[in-house]
């Protein structure tokens, strides 16, 4: 993929329900690209239905083009269905919010998201970008995903969001080798203050994984005994939906502890 394609299709990822519109400044000085770049760069995306301007306001949002390319992918590939029934008994089975995410380029998207009726619960966004290194979700994914982009991954800058989290490559690396063994991951407060996160991955026809299951409490609530029996639930939920999507599960996951869970 060439720079400028690249560059242009990233600024897709600064819309997000929390900001469903954005000026052309504001794109500007988040993407760091200088105003005309982003200009003509969303005039070309507009002409093809992936953004469109609000007559008044100017400001840009997601275009119709975006449901139609979803539509034609949902239709062909009925993943949505599955991940939602799977999060409703995901989030049912453990009292927690349960979520979904997949591999989409270089980046971890959150594709679904099941509350939890807690007053006291984690919360998420629909289409949420996830850190790889960051978050159980990620790590989970990252440790099952084909060499390169482990190395493209622990070769770039690791933001440190909390004081928890972790931007080591090396000490980073021991987590993949340990959660391959494992089969799942943990992420304790490494994203988000008071956020525990356990995920397992989720699989295609190849064998790498694609995404990943996952269920996101308050940190605080996290005992022992309720991290076992959580951790239970998010693999059987991934191996389902694995199973249901038509994956495969790798040699490297049938020798992990989760296969046998």
């Amino acid at each position: 993929m060439s720079s400028t394609v690249a560059k242009a299709i990233a600024l897709l990822d600064y819309f997000s329900e929390e900001d469903p519109m954005i000026g052309l400044s504001d794109l500007a000085r988040r993407s760091k690209i200088d105003k005309a770049t982003v200009h003509r760069m969303m005039n070309v995306m507009a002409d093809a239905g992936l953004v469109e301007q609000h007559a008044d306001s100017k400001l840009y949002r997601l275009g119709a083009g975006i449901i139609r390319m979803a539509r034609i992918r949902e239709t062909c590939f009925p993943v949505t269905a599955i991940i939602d029934e799977a999060l409703e008994s995901l989030m049912e089975n453990t009292g927690e919010t349960s979520h979904a995410s997949m591999i989409s380029g270089r980046a971890l998207g959150t594709i679904g998201i099941c509350d939890s009726h807690k007053s006291s619960r984690v919360s998420l966004e629909a289409g949420q970008l996830l850190s790889f290194t960051g978050t159980a979700s990620g790590l989970a994914a990252l440790a099952f995903s084909d060499l390169a982009s482990i190395d493209r991954v622990l070769g770039a800058d690791i933001e440190k969001v909390t004081q928890k989290t972790i931007t080591d490559p090396a000490k980073i690396q021991w987590q993949i080798s340990a959660i391959k063994s494992d089969g799942f991951a943990y992420a304790n407060q490494t994203f988000e203050d008071d956020v525990y996160g356990i995920a397992s991955p989720i699989f295609d026809e190849t064998g790498f994984a694609v995404g990943s299951m996952a269920v996101a409490s308050p940190a605080h609530r996290m005992t022992d005994e309720k991290r076992l029996q959580t951790t239970a639930f998010v693999v059987q939920s991934a191996k389902d939906v694995t199973a249901k999507l038509g994956g495969k599960f790798p040699a490297s996951y049938k020798r992990s502890k989760a296969f046998t869970l």
